[in-house]
């Protein structure tokens, strides 16, 4: 059968138009983002993240976000109030490890300063936050860790000069254990620098502590730049919430 010039050329048209157009997508898209599509996310933290479980919470966020930018994920809250780097690490297995995640953010540090005589000394944190990071590493799932939030917002206060030590640690480490960072203190305390409304301390939370709508947006987006989103792919995810 003979084929017409005419339909050559056609069909060569065509085909050049489809590989312009695939050449047009932004090259940044999934392979740059470090959670695929259908892995498992453990959220390991305290109240914060038990709040963050519930709907517009920053772990539903997060998970809406990834899926808008086309990476489905499934969520394994394991968030529980007033818990401290010691509690954490005595249910990871139980709360995180035994659910086989792929990733699990690591949200801790607010309590072990808070809580005061009750709350846990910079070095027995370092313990166990380095021994939840190498369990989590040894059992082939990776660690994305998040600074803490502030404890009031006030980052002059005695709390958030205490806590800021407990941040450098986790700074320190996300670099020597190849984790990823989520640094939210440094993200909440520039939120609160550039807004000319404190709101009486409660721009970001509820009680100074505990996040607020907009607190749990401002975490959620750290969460996710820190996953590898673009600004464009941050965007898209917020205009869905």
């Amino acid at each position: 059968m003979k084929i017409s010039k005419e339909s050559v050329r056609r069909k060569t048209f065509s085909f050049a138009l489809i590989t312009s157009a695939l050449m047009a997508i932004p090259m940044s898209s999934l392979a740059d983002i470090a959670v695929k599509d259908g892995e498992k996310i453990a959220f390991l933290g305290d109240s914060i993240t038990q709040a963050g479980a519930r709907p517009n919470g920053y772990v539903r966020l997060a998970i809406r976000g990834l899926e808008s930018a086309g990476v489905k994920t499934t969520a394994i809250p394991a968030g529980i109030s007033g818990h401290k780097s010691n509690q954490m690490l005595a249910r990871l297995e139980r709360d995180v490890l035994s659910k086989k995640p792929n990733w699990m953010t690591l949200s801790c540090g607010v309590n072990d300063v808070w809580h005061g005589k009750r709350g846990v000394s910079l070095e027995d944190y370092k313990v166990n936050i380095t021994r939840i990071v190498d369990h989590c590493q040894s059992a082939g799932v990776k660690v994305m860790i998040l600074t803490s939030t502030m404890i009031g917002e006030d980052k002059d206060n005695a709390n958030n000069k205490k806590l800021s030590t407990y941040n450098d640690f986790l700074r320190e480490l996300a670099r020597e254990k190849k984790c990823l960072l989520a640094d939210l203190n440094a993200d909440m305390r520039a939120r609160i620098a550039a807004s000319e409304d404190k709101k009486g301390g409660k721009l970001l939370t509820s009680d100074g502590v505990h996040m607020n709508p907009d607190g749990n947006k401002m975490m959620a987006v750290g969460v996710l730049k820190a996953f590898g989103l673009t600004a464009e792919q941050v965007r898209k995810a917020q205009a869905a919430w």
